[in-house]
Parts: C-alpha cells; structure tokens; sequence
C-alpha cells in the first residue's frame, strides 16, 4: 500500500496501544473506575492519600497503612530552601504552570539515587519518588499563588490531612469542612483517566528508561495545553467573559459564528457526558450555597442548557470544577497546578506500569512530504 494512502488515524483516535490495570471506563455504567473501584464511590468516602495508595499498590490501605502513608506524607511536605530560592528568580506574572514545570525539573536533581546503576527505574524507588512530588507539589502549588499575591509562604502542618493542609498554606486559614470537603473530591476525579495525553506522554517518556522526574515533567508540559488541563482555566476565563446568565444568548451566537471552541465541554471518551460530571456539580451546589452565589448558579445553568440544546455536547469535569476553584478562592491560573498535584498521583503509577513491561513507543508515520530529489551539482 503506498504511503498516502494508509489508514491514518490522527490523534490515535481509537487506537489501543497497551494494557493498564490502573483505571478504565466502564462503558455499560458509564463509569471510572480506579483499580475497579468507581471513581464516584471513592469521591463520596476516601481521603485524597487513600486514593494515591490505591493508584500506586493496587488496593485500598488498611487504617494502619494509610496511617503510615500519611505519616510519611506529612514529612515530605516542606519545600527545601534551594526550590524557595528557585521560586524567586522566576518572575511573578510567569505562567505558574511554567514555574511548576521548572520547579519540579529542580526537584530532580535532588535525588541522588538516580546515579546509582537502574536507579532511574527503579520500582522501590520510584514509589518513594512518587511520594515524594505527592507531598511537595501542594506546597509548591501554595507558594506559587501566595507569590503572585504578594504574600510570604506558610509552612505546611503536619496536624492536617492532604486536602485541609493544601488550602491552608494557601490561604493561611481553613475554609469550612463542606469547602475541605468539596476541594477533596476535586483532587479524587481528577488523579487519573487512563491514557489521556498528559498520561501517554509520561509513558512515552518512561518507556525510553528515561526517569520518573522527566516523565513528570513531559507530563505537565502536555497538561498545560487549552486541549487538555488548561481546560479548567478557560473555563473560568468564558464565564467571566460573559458575566451573566442574560448575556448567554448573543454570547453563544457570536461566539459559534465565530467558530470558537467552547472549554468545558466534550470529551474524547465520554460521547453522553462525562461521569465524573454530577459528583463535582453536587460539590459545585455545596460551594454555590455557602457563598450565596446564585448569579454564577445561574450563569453556570444557562449556558450548559444553551450549549448542550444548541450543540448536543454536554459539559466535562472542567466544567464545574472551574468555578469551584474559583469560590474556594484560587487565581484562575492556579486551576491547572492544582490539576497537576492531583494527576501526579495517575501519571507516576502510569510511569510505574510502563517501566515493569516496558516496550519502547515508538509509533511510524506516513510521508506526504515531496518524492525523492537531488541537490543540482551533487
């Protein structure tokens, strides 16, 4: 068959490259499932750190392990003073996405045990370097909004759980438990999706026998795009473009006579709405209430229903978890670093995975470029 003509399938749409026994949807529940568990079960009754130990060792901890998981969580927690000293040659009004991805390649260097013969994969290794950005990436996270404020960092405690900690060093105070509550649940949808494309980078990295930092970081350069995990971000940048449940209407009308794509809705997975959707909305409902924010209820509610009669495409997890951040309280350009200290949790599991059943990625192209030629003279 010649080359032009092949069966191109861009994107790898619908193209099955591996196994993974990490996470799948089930499509006749139309649910996500973590290791078997369904993601909205998980959202309803375990802590961000049970969910973590689940994506790494299979199973969920028992009370003793997730107590030494979070034991050992807790003292990993605090940034060390050459990363502070990183954090402040990086300009303010940097992307915090850019300053994570950097910030995160410094932690790299960090690790010693990446010298030692097969330290770069490592299984054992690689789990204590998991924990390790688990633990450092919410404070880090924290840091980079307090900078962008103009505020000194907070050290984290070692008295709070993952979710309460991570909302304190950020705002030095703690929200109601319903607000810890609803940020917990973002954290859980948001740790893992089989391979999404910041997930496949990760596992192209790792399949290299490049380490888990580098991965990470391939990582998070992918999750940076609109298409992806900036997502969220654009969410929030529509709504406050519109500024109202009145203006949905002519909104809409310009905005797909222009041919704008619209964040926060569809799904490459999902053809009849993302799972995950109605257990972030119901966290959505809960913040919604507590800070009497009926005009951004409103304006969330239209424009789903106008989208969604006028398109048939209903809303992703973006969707709602956009405004969460925004009533919890981050910068709008925090949206995408939070996702990044969720998913890290997936992508180093994913990496895990590779590296035990490792094969080089290495897919092949079809050329369409110009036949054969010769420089004259030659």
């Amino acid at each position: 068959m010649d080359e032009t003509t092949q069966d191109i399938h861009k994107g790898l749409a619908g193209v099955v490259v591996d196994y993974t026994a990490i996470s799948k949807v089930n499509p006749e529940t139309n649910s996500l499932l973590y290791r078997g568990y369904p993601v909205q079960e998980l959202a309803a009754s375990q802590p961000f750190e049970a969910v973590a130990y689940l994506l790494w060792w299979g199973e969920l901890p028992t009370p003793e392990k997730l107590a030494e998981f979070q034991r050992r969580e807790r003292a990993l927690r605090p940034l060390d003073a050459r990363t502070v000293a990183l954090l402040d040659t990086m300009p303010v009004t940097a992307h915090p996405m850019d300053i994570v991805r950097t910030a995160v390649s410094q932690l790299g260097t960090f690790d010693d045990t990446l010298d030692r013969p097969g330290g770069w994969t490592d299984q054992t290794l690689d789990l204590g370097r998991s924990m390790y950005l688990f633990a450092q990436l919410p404070t880090l996270v924290a840091a980079v909004q307090r900078r962008r404020r103009g505020l000194a960092l907070i050290e984290p405690r070692d008295d709070l759980d993952y979710s309460a900690n991570f909302l304190w060093m950020t705002f030095g105070e703690l929200p109601s438990q319903a607000a810890i509550d609803v940020f917990r649940v973002s954290m859980v949808l948001y740790a893992e999706h089989s391979f999404n494309a910041s997930t496949f980078t990760a596992r192209v990295i790792a399949s290299t026998t490049s380490d888990l930092y580098s991965a990470v970081v391939g990582g998070i350069g992918a999750l940076k795009g609109p298409l992806h995990g900036g997502a969220n971000e654009a969410v929030m940048h529509i709504m406050t473009e519109i500024g109202s449940a009145d203006r949905v209407g002519p909104w809409l009308d310009q905005a797909l006579a222009e041919k704008r794509k619209i964040m926060g809705f569809g799904h490459r997975v999902y053809k009849h709405g993302d799972s995950r959707v109605p257990t972030m909305k119901a966290a959505l409902d809960v913040l919604l209430k507590e800070s009497g924010r009926d005009d951004l209820a409103a304006l969330y509610t239209e424009l789903e229903r106008e989208f969604v009669s006028r398109k048939g495409i209903y809303p992703n997890l973006d969707y709602p978890s956009g405004p969460a951040y925004h009533l919890l309280g981050f910068d709008t350009e925090i949206f995408t670093p939070l996702f990044i200290a969720s998913r890290v949790t997936g992508w180093t599991a994913h990496i895990m995975e590779q590296a035990a059943s490792n094969a080089l990625i290495r897919p092949l192209s079809a050329y369409s470029g110009v036949d054969e030629r010769h420089v004259d003279g030659a």
